[in-house]
């Protein structure tokens, strides 16, 4: 039986630890609770080896793989072509903020233990979680940063078949993404089909279909040219995700506070443009058992979003195509959802607004602004005491079992 990672807590860390369980709560979110409630993390990632592209793809794709250059002053710089180098910066990590930088690798099971235990369940099971969705991560991450859709397309194939290989046979528990080029719609359709047949439940689309900078002339995914691949992912029964930082380059700001500026409005906030498009062009009318959920980029906005998609198509009417059979908050509420952390503001508004159908929580393993492994203590600070039982339930993982078709434990069905 593999063993969770051993967890050192350093002094930065500390904080993590801080939470007092509410007293007014029926169940709990820690593995030695009694009764616990059914959790499953909406948001993971898994880190392929280094080479797992050049290993698998054609030779003639080998020259535009992202590398890594040395400069004269001793710098290292991912280099690929159509985005700026971007600059490795070393860290000395320490305590769990290094294990966390070295877990979710690419070997699901520990060293000798072979295929009976899979250090990452391990891991989460730690964590309280029972089940996890899993999206790319390391190398995985440049799939689709690139203008030749062939290559793109390749990329995501070499994914979608190695994450198989890995998760697939305990897929009850490790539910990977396959991702999917959404710049060639055909060939689209095709992974789509593909991947449905191996087993998948779920996909993976970049939050701008073509990547690089923004051109009004490159296709949306509110144009109905995009009808074939909705019709097959809704044939397939298989959820779509948008995961942050995708689709274009998020590091468009440079200098003072260029960390906080890229990871707030070029990374988080594009999230939020592929569910407008969807819910405000009449998508779901066509294609009414969509699901679709962003990822990563929590929740606390959509109630904003909702009110001026619905502020729009009244104000606007004039300008306004189609005309909608109900307003696009409608759409958003019957076909979308949300996976967030550590969000007080969703927590807030989720019960008041009626969403408790919408939001999923993820605990982002391993990633340093996940909660893992330490998610008990931030659900219990996060959701408080406010909120109803059955809402708890909803958001930890019943929600999370509607969108990606998770089997739920026997254990947890009352």
């Amino acid at each position: 039986m593999v063993q969770a990672h051993e967890i050192v807590v350093n002094p930065e860390n500390e904080w993590r630890l801080k939470s007092t369980p509410p007293a007014n709560w029926q169940k709990g979110v820690r593995r030695e609770d009694s009764k616990k409630y059914f959790m499953i993390s909406c948001d993971t990632h898994l880190n392929p080896p280094v080479t797992l592209f050049r290993d698998r793809l054609d030779a003639k794709w080998h020259d535009l793989l992202p590398r890594v250059e040395k400069r004269e002053n001793g710098e290292r710089y991912v280099v690929m072509p159509g985005a700026r180098p971007e600059r490795l910066i070393d860290f000395q990590f320490e305590g769990e903020d290094l294990l966390r930088s070295r877990a979710g690798g690419d070997t699901m099971s520990a060293p000798g233990s072979g295929a009976v235990g899979l250090q990452r369940i391990a891991d989460q099971e730690m964590d309280g979680v029972e089940g996890e969705v899993i999206f790319p991560n390391g190398p995985a991450l440049f799939m689709w940063s690139s203008t030749d859709t062939d290559f793109v397309s390749a990329q995501c194939a070499v994914w979608n078949d190695w994450a198989w290989e890995i998760c697939g046979p305990y897929v009850d528990r490790c539910s990977p993404a396959a991702a999917i080029c959404t710049a060639d719609i055909e060939g689209a359709v095709r992974e789509v089909q593909r991947v449905a047949k191996k087993g998948f439940r779920l996909l993976t689309l970049p939050c701008k279909p073509i990547w690089g900078a923004h051109d009004v002339s490159h296709i949306n995914y509110n144009l109905p040219v995009f009808d074939p691949l909705w019709a097959a992912i809704q044939d397939a029964d298989l959820t779509i995700t948008y995961h942050v930082a995708t689709g274009k380059d998020p590091r468009a700001a440079r200098g003072n506070g260029g960390a906080i500026i890229n990871y707030v409005v070029h990374a988080l906030a594009p999230t939020i443009e592929p569910i407008v498009s969807m819910c405000s062009s009449g998508v779901f009318e066509r294609f009414p058992k969509l699901r679709v959920a962003t990822i990563e980029a929590d929740a606390g906005w959509v109630p904003w979003m909702m009110h001026k998609m619905d502020e729009a198509y009244r104000k606007h009417h004039f300008w306004v195509r189609p005309k909608l059979k109900q307003l696009p908050s409608e759409y958003y509420r019957s076909n979308c959802f949300a996976s967030f952390g550590e969000d007080d503001t969703a927590m807030r508004l989720v019960e008041p607004l009626g969403l408790e159908d919408n939001f999923m929580w993820a605990n982002d393993y391993p990633h340093h602004e996940g909660s893992w492994p330490h998610s008990a203590e931030a659900i219990e600070r996060t959701f408080g005491e406010g909120l109803k039982e059955t809402t708890r339930a909803k958001l930890l993982g019943l929600n999370a079992a509607k969108a990606f078709r998770f089997p739920i434990p026997e254990r947890y069905r009352d």
